[in-house]
Formats: structure tokens, C-alpha cells, sequence
């Protein structure tokens, strides 16, 4: 047997021939080549022997004795009995009428079966495991040089913060010197002035002891003390001594300066195992062949949040002032609102393709269906109206005594969510795809009232329905059976959420226009602060709205201005 191959490699049993086998006589039990069995078979004395593919030849089995007919071969079986037996044993009445069968038959199928079976082992399950072992072996050799880059970059992110942490402690080490510099300059000058007064009292002291004795007493006659009387104290200020505030930070504050390692959330790929050949056509495949397997396997392209937020383009939306609120739909199709009740159809060419009026204004009022169609809230008719693609405009859902303000169409299955007021109260209504309402969201589980303005909504990948609450000041996330998950409520100054929206790895990204803090939040899906996405240092002034594109680009529109910017912040 060759190792490289793992085959039989078998030579002709002619004398003196150095072919390889192929062919087996059953007659004469010899395997040959092709050459040896056509001389084979012209023989006159060979010619009637039965010449086979070697896989179907019959063994020169062991000759066994019948046990009752010791003179004659057991060269038959008994399929009733499944014993050997001979010619005349076939006779016998215990074996009337039963099936009886060759040996050689018998052994030759067991024995093609056995080759056959060696051989799928050989051609195919064992290189093709081995192969595979192989792919594991360098996946865990790629898994370690991975991890070993990962183990670098958060030595380098670390180093990178220590150098800082160096550099502002030597320099706040400097301001804490000068600080005592100065004030102990101060207290040396005060501590003069009391000297030079001490001074001025001793003298003083002494001149009047001089007074004293009653042999001076002329003296003290004739003395002046017009000009002796004493000087005030001076007064000095006690130094007011600088105090340090402990910085306020905490562990998930240092964990983000160093980033993070994300294991993405997707089902990993099955390893891909060619199908085994035909028996008449299995070759083992080649190097190259394996390669080209490889390299047309399906690799899916995993997500991260970038270190850096790069601006790709700018699009103007015409007939808004501002951009309040953005619906992407299908092949570009674009639909922005602004604080004006104008609501405006366009390509993101800029190409005005409908313009209505509205009661809309600060609020995120309008989404696109599955269908592509466009649906929007009425609140002044408290209904919600459905512009289809050939651009007329249906009323789709009536919402009896509440004001619907904030809506979003279910990318997961299509559910219409709305945000509604009446009076003094809010709720959160879930409508399928025909406007059957199926589910109201009002109250927690303590029964507090969840919302007071919910006036934009979405919907992340887990089905948690988040609201961008004006009134309660925060985004209240419930999941989707309506209980409470959380509240975000920004990161300690004043917090006025706008436009919301979610991404593919299940970030919440909100936008905060408070007076001037213009920001831009992003979240991971447990309501947990990642980063400042954007910020006034990078041209943001009070951002309205946000959503994300097929390309996960994030559309970011402003107060003031009918210009979006996009932004790539995965990578």
C-alpha cells in the first residue's frame, strides 16, 4: 500500500510480468493486467475461465470437510441454515426446499463491500477530516495571531493613557507648587509686616520702662506723649487654601478610553464539506481545487463601533426650514419633515418629488411601511394617514380621543408603533399591519405612568420599543411585551432627547439639544453610555433627528437648516 495515496496497489501474478493488477480469474484464483487476461482468455485451456474486475473476484477460500460427509468439500451454504455444506448434504430432508448458495459468492459481495468501504474511507472521510482538522488548525492559529493584535492594541491604548495620566499629573503636581509658591509668598509678607510691628512694640515697651523708675521722675514730668500713642495692629487676610475636587470617574469610564472587544452576534458559518463522488467518479480533489473551495466560501462581514466618526456627504432637502424628523425608504426614496407642518417627498439628489401640509412639527410623525408606503400621524384629527406609492393619501387608522404623535413601522414584522397624548396622560400603541390594535403601553409594573411626550419612537433588533420622551427627559425602553426595561436620563446636566433611531448591532443613538449641549448619545441595548458620537466641536448644532441607511450611515438633520450630514461610525 502506498502511503501517499492510501490505495492497493496490487501486481500481476503472471510470471515475470511487473504490471499492475486489475483483473482477477475466479478459475485459477490469480490476479493480472490486461495484457496477461487477454492471452488468458485466448487460451484454448483458459479460455472458459471467468475473468473479473479485481473488486468483484472471488478468494481461494479454505477448504473445509463436510462434518456428515468427511470425504466432500463444504463449498455450499444453507441461507435457511446458515451453515456450510456439501453437494449431497442438499439432498437431505432437513434441507428441502431451502436456498443453498456458493461461498465464493457469498465471500466475493462481502468482500467487494469491505473494499468498497476502505476505499470511501480512504479517498474521501479521511482526507476530508483531515482536511478539516487542518482548517481548524489555522483558525486557531488566525484566533491567536487575532487575540495577540487585540492583547497589543490594549497594551498601546493603555500605555497611550498611562503617558496622559503622567503628563496631567506632573502637570496638575505643577499647579499644586506654584498654588503654595504664592500663597507662602503672601503669608512671608504678612509675616514681615508683624515682625517690623513687634519690633515697633519693643521699642516702645522699652521707651516707656523708662519712665518708670522714681529717680526719673523729672523725666516722666516732662515727657510728651502727644506723639506715643500706639499703632493699631495691622491687619492681614488668612489665606484661603485651594481644595481638590476628586475627579468623577468610574471602572466603565477607564474601559472605554481603552475600547472594546466585541464578539459579534451573528451564527457562525458551518465549515464546508464537499460532497462525496460517485464511486465511478470520486478523485480526490487537488491543492488548488480545495483553495478555490475556500475562497468561495461565504465569509460574512462583522460590525464594530469605529474609534472615530468620519463625515462622508452632505444632501439638502428642499421646501423645510428645518430637518426635524427623516423616513428613509426603498432605492433612496427620502421623506423629511420640519417644525413647519411641511412634509416633503425627494430623491437624495435633492429632487422635490411631493410636497403636503401637515399638522406635524417637533415630532418624528411620519415612517415607511414594509409595502413602502408612507404612513403619518394627524394629531389635530387624531388619525394616521397612509401615502402610497403613486402618491395618494388614504386615512389607514383612526385613534378615537388620543393624539397620536410619534410613529415607526416594525422592520422585525411590519407592527405600527405609535406615541400618543390625551390630556394629562401618554401611552405607547402597537397596531398590526392592517391597523387592528393588538397592545397599549401606558403603566410599569408598579403602575407609575411610563410616558408624558413620547415624541419620537423606534424599535431595536430585540424588539424593545424605544421612546424619546420630551416631558419625562429620557428614553424609556420597555421590551416588547411592554414591561419596563429602562430609563436614560443623559449623563447629569439637563437632558432633552429628540430624534431617536438603532442600528444592526442594537445601539440606541439620541439626539440631546439642550441649550448648548448639541450632542449626539449612543447606547448599547442595555441603556448603558458608550461615547459622545458627535458633538458641536464637530459642526453639530442642535441636531433634530437621525436614522440609519442599508450602508449603516448615520443621517444626522439640524434645527436652522435644510442640510443633512452622513456619517460612517461602524466599521
Amino acid at each position: 500500500m502506498e502511503a501517499s495515496t492510501a490505495q492497493y496497489v496490487l501486481e500481476c501474478g503472471t510470471e515475470d510480468c511487473e504490471n499492475n493488477c486489475q483483473f482477477y480469474c475466479n478459475h485459477c484464483h490469480r490476479p493480472m493486467c490486461e495484457q496477461c487476461r487477454d492471452k488468458h482468455q485466448m487460451s484454448p485451456d483458459t479460455k472458459n475461465h471467468e475473468v473479473v474486475p479485481f473488486l468483484k473476484h472471488k478468494r481461494h477460500l479454505p477448504v473445509d470437510k463436510c462434518k456428515l460427509h468427511p470425504t466432500r468439500n463444504a463449498d455450499i451454504l444453507c441461507n435457511e441454515c446458515n451453515i456450510p455444506l456439501c453437494s449431497k448434504c442438499t439432498t437431505m430432508e432437513e434441507h428441502f426446499g431451502h436456498k443453498f448458495v456458493d461461498m465464493e459468492d457469498i465471500d466475493a459481495e462481502k468482500l467487494a463491500f469491505c473494499l468498497e468501504e476502505i476505499s470511501k474511507i480512504q479517498e474521501y472521510f479521511l482526507p476530508t477530516s483531515k482536511e478539516l482538522k487542518t482548517e481548524t488548525d489555522e483558525d486557531g492559529k488566525e484566533v491567536k495571531k487575532t487575540m495577540d493584535g487585540i492583547r497589543n492594541s490594549i497594551k498601546s491604548e493603555a500605555q497611550s493613557l498611562k503617558d496622559l495620566v503622567n503628563k496631567v499629573t506632573s502637570d496638575k503636581l505643577e499647579q499644586a507648587n506654584t498654588i503654595e509658591k504664592s500663597l507662602l509668598k503672601v503669608l512671608k509678607q504678612q509675616g514681615k509686616t508683624y515682625d517690623d510691628y513687634n519690633n515697633y512694640l519693643e521699642k516702645l515697651l522699652k521707651e516707656f520702662h523708662g519712665y518708670l523708675p522714681l529717680s526719673n521722675f523729672k523725666g516722666l514730668l516732662s515727657a510728651k506723649f502727644e506723639n506715643s500713642k500706639i499703632q493699631s495692629i495691622p491687619e492681614t487676610t488668612k489665606p484661603v487654601p485651594p481644595v481638590f475636587s476628586a475627579g468623577q470617574f468610574t471602572y466603565d469610564d477607564v474601559s472605554r478610553l481603552l475600547g472594546n472587544i466585541d464578539v459579534p452576534n451573528i451564527k457562525p458559518d458551518k465549515r464546508k464539506i464537499k460532497p462525496m463522488a460517485t464511486p465511478s467518479t470520486q478523485l480526490k480533489p487537488t491543492g488548488k481545487e480545495m483553495k478555490q473551495d475556500r475562497e468561495k466560501s461565504d465569509v460574512k462581514q462583522t460590525l464594530s463601533l469605529s474609534s472615530s466618526v468620519t463625515k462622508v456627504r452632505e444632501y439638502t432637502v428642499p421646501g423645510v426650514k428645518s430637518v426635524y424628523h427623516i423616513s428613509l425608504g426603498k432605492s433612496g426614496i427620502l421623506w423629511a419633515s420640519d417644525d413647519k407642518r411641511n412634509l416633503v417627498h425627494t430623491d437624495l439628489q435633492g429632487n422635490q418629488q411631493q410636497r403636503i401640509k401637515t399638522s406635524g412639527e417637533n415630532e418624528g410623525y411620519h415612517t415607511v411601511t414594509q409595502d413602502g408606503d408612507l404612513i403619518y400621524t394627524d394629531k389635530h384629527n387624531k388619525v394616521i394617514n397612509r401615502i402610497k406609492q403613486d402618491n395618494t393619501i388614504t386615512k389607514f387608522i383612526k385613534t378615537g380621543d388620543w393624539k397620536p404623535l410619534s410613529i415607526h413601522s416594525s422592520h422585525i414584522n411590519g407592527d405600527i408603533l405609535v406615541g400618543m397624548i390625551k390630556g394629562g396622560e401618554a401611552n405607547v400603541t402597537r397596531y398590526n399591519k392592517t391597523g387592528e390594535e393588538i397592545q397599549n403601553i401606558q403603566r410599569d409594573n408598579k403602575e407609575q405612568e411610563l410616558y408624558k411626550y413620547p415624541h419620537y419612537i423606534t424599535e431595536n433588533i430585540n424588539g424593545d420599543i424605544c421612546t424619546s420622551d420630551y416631558g419625562k427627559k429620557a428614553v424609556v425602553v420597555v421590551d416588547k411585551s411592554g414591561q419596563h426595561r429602562f430609563s436614560y436620563t443623559g449623563r447629569g446636566s439637563e437632558f432633552y432627547p429628540y430624534g431617536i433611531c438603532t442600528d444592526l448591532l442594537g445601539h440606541i443613538i439620541v439626539c440631546d439639544s439642550f441649550l448648548m449641549n448639541n450632542e449626539v448619545h449612543i447606547l448599547n441595548r442595555d441603556g448603558h453610555f458608550l461615547s459622545l458620537l458627535l458633538t458641536p466641536q464637530q459642526g453639530i448644532n442642535n441636531p433634530c433627528c437621525l436614522c440609519v441607511d442599508d450602508e449603516n450611515n448615520l443621517h444626522v438633520g439640524q434645527y436652522n437648516t435644510n442640510t443633512v450630514t452622513v456619517y460612517k461610525y461602524l466599521q
